[in-house]
């Protein structure tokens, strides 16, 4: 779960709302969330899809001729905490 407490899963939820079909994809240290953008999007979906992503820790949009539009976000895995990891002991 990113910083702001923002999880992949409610990206995607709310970018179903907005008439896109989301892709989530786990990776070892960040989960990613993909949807191809229609041209036809209307500016009201547009401001909820950017919404959607706007919490995410990085967000993006690939436009190609080829390929047309991608909306992605980038949501960071939190690393568990234990304890003194990294701490000098005073062992003598």
């Amino acid at each position: 779960m990113s910083a702001s407490g923002v999880t992949p899963a409610a990206i995607a939820a709310r970018l179903s709302a907005a008439g896109l079909r989301p892709r989530v994809e786990e990776h070892t240290r960040f989960t990613t969330v993909e949807a191809e953008v229609p041209d036809t999007l209307s500016a009201d979906s547009w401001r909820e899809v950017l919404d959607a992503v706007a919490d995410a820790d990085r967000f993006g949009l690939v436009a190609t001729s080829l390929n047309g539009r991608t909306l992605w976000a980038v949501v960071r895995k939190t690393v568990p905490t234990t304890g003194d990891v990294g701490a000098i002991s005073d062992r003598s």
